[in-house]
């Protein structure tokens, strides 16, 4: 095989490699599982608060006030780098703290979603999610 076509094949790998890359990149942030057209706000205790990469995690217990059962939701956040940057710390949330939250709701029905904010104990409101466009 010649030098001219080896090039050739080795650049057509590693475009298709790049393209792929993106691709799985552009999937792993993607909000398609959540309704980021419209929040509801809970409120709940936290049990844990993972401050993790590449996304944070809210658990918390939160009252069923319809059937006045307690239910376990799991809340994705934004990045540590991202939230340490808008006032956040590992210590923002502890277990046991009592918040508010708005959060797109996962569109399969688990409890669960993503979080746009929180209100903290003494009732100071933190962002995780940058503002919409017109809003």
């Amino acid at each position: 095989m010649n030098a001219c076509v080896r090039k050739s094949r080795m650049l057509v790998v590693a475009a298709l490699s790049l393209l792929l890359g993106a691709a799985a990149a552009v999937a792993h942030h993607s909000t398609a599982m959540f309704d980021m057209q419209h929040t509801v706000t809970i409120q709940g205790t936290v049990t844990q608060f993972d401050w993790t990469n590449p996304h944070t995690f809210i658990f918390m217990e939160v009252l069923n006030t319809a059937t006045g059962t307690s239910e376990s939701w799991s809340i994705e956040g934004m990045s540590p780098n991202y939230l340490s940057r808008n006032g956040w710390t590992r210590h923002t949330l502890n277990a046991g703290d009592k918040i508010g939250m708005e959060v797109h709701l996962l569109k399969d029905g688990r409890k669960g979603g993503f979080c746009a904010t929180v209100t903290l104990p003494d009732g100071k409101k933190l962002a995780n999610l940058p503002p919409r466009p017109g809003t």
